[in-house]
């Protein structure tokens, strides 16, 4: 981070102070405070940051944002230290001429942010949102990163209500933006995928008119959406119309190749992902990558050597058995795009662990039975389950002609069981939404493995 001062912080903010100090980085828990921080206090729902205010003041803080007076020194005082974090987030952003991506969608954001930040770093330094930091407490310690060096950022944005990527966007300022696709998350509180898409398409809000927005044209909401104050560019595999698309795939067990036919040329790209889903994730970053001017070939390059990160479709061998681990976050459409990587893998048995998908509201019920259905479309050679709303899984599994199901809410017994079938050459892929932490499974069964 580039210092600001004092009482620059307080006039951005629409405040005034009676000191001043140069502020060389922003925090909002305590454990981080090193001399010269600017300490936001922040109330949450366990924790209320301005009870620890005094002690950031003593661990080196040079000031502390608050919503109160706290009878402080060395205190900014104003409305909400929420909206005063994103809004100062924002002003430090724009003290940068950079180049910034904006990346949301339902599904695989995380994926497009990584393979657009490995695109665009070819030609720029370029800063990444980390891990799960796209909220509204996340984003800003994202920007506050930045520095004189950097030359391009990747912003991620994720939202579980309307409004809430307008903020993001507002601080972010892009330069220009990826929306990915308009699934199911979230639809518990948005009520319709129409409401997904408008909530997605605030992302324009924090935009210039002549800053463009990347769509997947595959994507009958986002082909039909209604976007005429800037330039859009589609890409996609079936439609026609897109500008950039991606032809002559091929399936190379866990990776795949493909060309781009970008309009004026073509370019071939192996990427060490597999499914059409990551496909459609390359095609993003390629496209951002071009109308940032980085070389067709460079973006080839880069994205050939993608490395997944987190517990998203991360490839394992152990002991001759093939472990894919996607564990992250669970949808409808990540479930589907999941079991068609796993029976494109070439194994002699295909088993599919799924655990309950989470926040689908009304549409739970027939989310996890297509889930079954699927599984049975894709010739899934075993099934195991693990919670309460995966019993539908199984049973429209059944049903959809899968051989072998069985259904656990015991994360121990399912792991004894999986230890009592697994043979080499198989193929296991795990499955679930985060809060099922079906990770410990996973890690139940590398232990007994590499014992």
């Amino acid at each position: 981070m580039d210092k600001l001062s004092v009482r620059e912080t307080a006039e951005a903010l629409g405040v005034s102070v009676s000191f001043d100090d140069d502020i060389l980085s922003v925090s909002t828990d305590t454990r981080t405070i090193e001399k010269g921080s600017l300490f936001v206090c922040i109330a949450g729902e366990n924790f209320d940051g301005h009870t620890f205010a005094q002690a950031a003041l003593e661990k080196g803080a040079v000031a502390v944002l608050s919503e109160r007076d706290l009878g402080l020194d060395r205190q900014i005082v104003t409305n909400g230290t929420r909206e005063a974090l994103l809004r100062l987030s924002g002003y430090y952003r724009n003290k940068f001429p950079i180049t910034v991506a904006g990346v949301t969608g339902s599904v695989g954001k995380t994926t497009v942010k990584e393979m657009t930040c490995d695109v665009l770093s070819q030609k720029y330094k370029t800063l990444k949102t980390e891990g799960n930091l796209n909220n509204e407490i996340g984003l800003p310690k994202t920007l506050f990163r930045l520095d004189g060096t950097y030359e391009a950022a990747v912003i991620e944005m994720g939202m579980n209500h309307s409004g809430e990527i307008a903020r993001l966007t507002r601080a972010a300022s892009p330069t220009l933006s990826i929306i990915g696709n308009i699934g199911i998350s979230h639809i518990e509180n948005l009520g319709s995928r129409e409401n997904i898409l408008k909530a997605k398409l605030e992302i324009t809000e924090g935009m210039k008119p002549d800053a463009p927005l990347i769509l997947n044209g595959d994507d009958e909401l986002l082909y039909n959406a209604k976007v005429t104050d800037r330039p859009v560019y589609y890409y996609g595999i079936r439609n026609k119309y897109c500008r950039f698309k991606a032809y002559d795939i091929e399936n190379l067990g866990d990776k795949s190749a493909f060309t781009v036919d970008f309009g004026c040329g073509e370019q071939r790209v192996e990427l060490p992902a597999p499914g059409i889903h990551n496909i459609y994730n390359a095609l993003a970053a390629f496209t951002a990558g071009f109308l940032v001017s980085v070389d067709p070939e460079q973006a080839a390059r880069a994205l050939s050597r993608y490395v997944p990160s987190g517990m998203r479709q991360r490839f394992r061998t152990v002991k001759d058995i093939c472990f894919i681990e996607d564990c992250y976050n669970a949808s409808p459409d990540s479930v589907k795009a999941a079991i068609n990587t796993l029976s494109g893998v070439n194994a002699s048995r295909r088993i599919a662990v799924l655990g309950d998908m989470l926040e689908l509201g009304e549409m739970s019920e027939e989310a996890h039975r297509k889930s079954g259905r699927i599984a049975g479309e894709a010739g899934i050679d075993i099934l195991y389950t693990y919670g309460e709303r995966s019993e539908l899984t199984a049973e429209t599994a059944i049903k959809s002609g899968v051989k072998a199901v069985r259904s656990f809410n015991s994360k121990s017994e399912l792991a004894d069981a999986l230890k009592d079938i697994l043979k080499e050459n198989d193929a296991v892929l795990f499955k679930a939404s985060r809060g099922m932490k079906l990770e410990e499974v996973i890690n139940s069964i590398y232990e007994e493995l590499e014992a």
